[in-house]
């Protein structure tokens, strides 16, 4: 069995009594966060209060922590990283809640009408227990949506505005949970009221695509782009850190150009002289051999190469027991996204790779997604969360399972991608060229991102500044993604500012962390031990990467 890098027992401070109480206080607040962390006795039969009433108990809990922090001192080395964490966390949160921004929250990949729809693909159907908490929980969707609608009409009146599109294609993401083909469908014949409860819930979402049409399209947004002010705010909290968000788009657009030209190179190593990316894009794209039929074939080889990912990854990591096991499944909802989810507190529930698979895709490529198999399972998410999730002798309930900083969590999962190629794991011409494919993707989101949230100018891909029709020929030029895809990623950029370009930052950050750190062993006459980085850094649990500086530093 192999070990997990972490310190010994420590006795819990009141540092830790805090961070627990405020984790207590987030899982009472979202029952679907709580079924997400699998704790054994979350709330399976509710939902969150997304009503105005709902959003000023976040507050109230965000301010009390933070208020109750000011008169804790630290009592070791642990407490010191945690109450960094809290403040910068916390802080973040609470000043999103007051911009308003988490009042009726709406965009295509992550808000409340995702949170009600996606809690389900994580909860157990195979008892009379199991289906009695689904019928609970769906019969709970019409007020949950009701309150929700409360919160969109309250921003309709404060603001901040909320964009035209969003509204549109989240729209039709109700459509589709109301309709014939609706998620909830699955549950209909699994016991006594559950058809009643699945018709409810349906028709809740029926409502709300005629609610968005009807009452907030009129009065949304017609521009995508929030300015610089909102902007910042986001990237702040995406990141866990302050950038200069322009020398971040001039440092994008120098990536992609780097990227490109690594891709020419293995484009002509792969099929000779003269061949350019496109033309290599769609050799790979055609070849028998690295093409998947129907999503069986796609889970299989999830599942293979994630288990492949994870024997060759166990070299450079300690891998716990625990969570050497990944499951690979397709999610019902049907939009494009791949993403994981962590195991439950007892590890009853494993770790798990989605692909949400949009209707009428039946051919997948390999050679595009090895790398992103290593970003979700090992050595990426998978890993990361998972590992946290172990740490119950060394860090607090918060630190493994409350706190998430994309910054710091996506940042990491590009960094393990890279880090596969550096290895020598990743060989083969074609694979590599999908690595440098999901680099080009991850940078030219830095400049899509910025490009249009602050209004720069588009140069040769529109008239003016960045709007959404530069940026989707900017995308289709840069991204080989199938369009279905790629028109829901432009989507989400467009509606959830700042948090792509955190993938890439994030690797930037994680990567200058490593630098500095090996530099600092040879100046010491010092060997660098890349596994003991590794691991030191990752059992700080998911910190804002300001934090994760200075606690490495």
């Amino acid at each position: 069995m192999t070990t997990v890098h972490q310190p010994p027992r420590r006795r819990p401070t009141p540092v830790d009594r805090l961070a627990d109480g405020h984790l207590a206080g987030m899982l009472r607040l979202s029952p679907e966060f709580a079924t997400m962390v699998g704790t054994p006795d979350a709330d399976q039969t509710s939902l969150s209060d997304y009503s105005p009433e709902g959003t000023a108990a976040w507050r109230d809990l965000l301010a009390g922590t933070l208020s109750q922090l000011d008169g804790l001192v630290p009592a070791d080395g642990v407490d010191a990283v945690t109450v960094s964490a809290m403040r910068e966390r916390i802080g973040s949160d609470l000043d999103l809640v007051e911009a308003g921004e988490t009042t009726g929250e709406l965009n295509v990949l992550s808000s409340p009408i995702q949170s009600i729809r996606d809690v389900f693909n994580l909860m157990p159907a195979h008892t009379d227990e199991d289906r009695a908490a689904i019928g609970a929980r769906l019969a709970a969707v019409p007020a949950a949506i009701a309150g929700y609608r409360r919160s969109l009409a309250l921003r309709l009146e404060s603001g901040p505005p909320i964009a035209l599109r969003q509204v549109e294609r989240c729209a039709d993401q109700c459509d589709d949970v109301a309709g014939e083909a609706s998620p909830f469908l699955r549950f209909a014949d699994d016991g006594p009221g559950l058809e009643g409860a699945v018709g409810a819930a349906r028709a809740a979402y029926g409502e709300l695509a005629a609610f968005l049409r009807q009452t907030v399209a009129p009065r949304a947004a017609t521009v995508d782009a929030v300015g610089r002010e909102r902007y910042s705010r986001f990237s702040r909290h995406f990141l866990g850190a302050a950038v200069d968000v322009d020398e971040t788009y001039e440092w994008g657009e120098a990536l992609l150009a780097s990227i490109v030209a690594e891709q020419e190179a293995v484009a002509r190593e792969l099929y000779g002289p003269g061949v350019t990316v496109a033309e290599a894009v769609e050799r790979l794209n055609a070849d028998p051999a690295r093409r998947l039929r129907g999503t069986d074939a796609l889970v299989e080889w999830m599942q293979e190469t994630a288990e492949a990912a994870m024997e060759a990854a166990s070299a450079f990591f300690d891998v716990p027991e625990p969570i050497r096991t990944l499951e690979c499944r397709i999610a019902p909802s049907g939009t494009g996204a791949i993403y994981y989810t962590g195991p439950s507190e007892d590890f009853s529930r494993p770790g798990r790779m989605w692909w949400s698979v949009p209707d009428g895709v039946a051919e997948f490529t390999t050679w595009q997604e090895k790398t992103t198999v290593h970003h979700e399972g090992v050595p990426g998410h998978h890993l990361q969360i998972g590992l946290a999730a172990c740490l119950r002798d060394s860090l607090n309930g918060w630190r493994r399972q409350g706190c998430w900083v994309p910054g710091h969590g996506e940042g990491w999962a590009l960094y393990a991608e890279q880090l596969m190629v550096e290895l020598g794991l990743v060989e083969e011409p074609g694979e590599r060229m999908g690595v440098l494919d999901a680099m080009r993707l991850r940078a030219a989101r830095v400049v899509v991102d910025i490009g249009v949230h602050l209004s720069k100018p588009a140069g040769r891909w529109g008239e003016g500044t960045w709007d959404a029709d530069a940026a989707w020929r900017f995308l289709r030029e840069n991204v080989a993604m199938d369009p279905s895809f790629l028109s829901f990623e432009l989507d989400r950029y467009l509606g959830w500012p700042g948090q792509a370009p955190s993938y890439k930052v994030g690797q930037r950050i994680w990567g200058e962390l490593r630098d500095r750190a090996r530099a600092a062993a040879v100046a010491s006459g010092r060997d660098f031990d890349l596994k003991e980085w590794h691991m030191r850094a990752l059992s700080l649990g998911s910190v804002g990467l300001d934090v994760l500086r200075e606690a490495l530093a």
